[in-house]
């Protein structure tokens, strides 16, 4: 049997509210993928909608868990990163990166920091210029449009799109070194909403577009991340791999706006994961 797959993955824990590891653990186990977690918080819910939460900072222990784990040799074949709340935390997970990639790692950053064209208020107007530091050590990052355009210090545009400002967006973003570049967000019209991917080696563009769904659902972007890095590691091509991850996410939010469910509890993709597994190859 072929040797099993291992990932960091570096998030927080939201206790309730799925996202995060809650998310991304379920998610590449399903996809046969073993998972080692370095959690940056422990909350009681996220902060999308919630007041009232718990937070427990968890960055002094990110390097101690590190050191330890370097006296047992680990080897990973993906390193994943979502949310990290401070300059330090990057700084800690770009060292990360320095102590455990290998020749074959691949580092997929989802630089979660803003949404619907704003950034989240737990940060300073700096913060994405440092995270854009952390994009220049990936091999893929994952941003939504918003954060597409705050990496690259250039005004947020609301949508409709048109092909040519997507591919230049995407051209762009691979300036800073990432191999690989998945936009989500991306609509050309009201019906229709997906993601854009840009493999800079080979110069192609995909796009992968799937029925719109009114509403905004939390969550939805580590579903989406996850699905993603679960199929590339299973050998399949950028484009497979986000035709995967949109039909995984699309699916996830559809059942959780017919089943009326508080947008802030996250979506249900549990429901969807026998046919995620199916479409990796995986069921027996």
């Amino acid at each position: 049997m072929e040797k099993q797959k291992r990932v960091m993955a570096v998030h927080d824990i939201s206790c309730f509210g799925k996202c995060s590891l809650t998310v991304a653990l379920p998610v590449l186990s399903a996809a046969g993928v073993e998972v080692s977690v370095i959690p940056t918080a422990v909350l009681s819910t996220h902060t999308g909608g919630f007041t009232g939460y718990t937070y427990r900072d968890l960055t002094e222990d990110i390097p101690k868990i590190a050191q330890h784990w370097k006296t047992l040799n680990l080897d990973f074949d993906g390193i994943y990163t979502g949310f990290l709340g401070s300059f330090e935390q990057i700084h800690l997970v770009s060292e990360l990166f320095d102590d455990f990639k290998g020749k074959d790692t691949l580092i997929l950053v989802d630089p979660v920091m803003a949404d619907n064209g704003e950034l989240y208020k737990s940060f300073s107007p700096e913060f994405p210029q440092e995270m854009v530091k952390l994009c220049q050590k990936a091999d893929v990052i994952v941003p939504n449009m918003t954060e597409a355009a705050l990496l690259l210090n250039e005004p947020y545009r609301a949508g409709p799109y048109s092909k040519a400002y997507i591919d230049g967006l995407l051209k762009r973003l691979s300036g800073f070194g990432p191999q690989q570049i998945v936009l989500t967000g991306v609509y050309f019209d009201e019906e229709n909403l997906g993601a854009a991917a840009y493999d800079r080696k080979t110069g192609d563009i995909s796009y992968v577009l799937s029925s719109r769904i009114e509403g905004s659902y939390h969550g939805t972007g580590d579903v989406f991340a996850s699905a993603l890095l679960g199929a590339m590691l299973n050998g399949f091509s950028l484009s497979k791999a986000v035709r995967i991850a949109v039909n995984f996410t699309a699916g996830s939010i559809a059942r959780t706006k017919e089943a009326k469910t508080d947008v802030r509890f996250g979506v249900n993709f549990e429901a969807g994961i026998p046919q995620f597994i199916q479409e990796l190859g995986l069921s027996q």
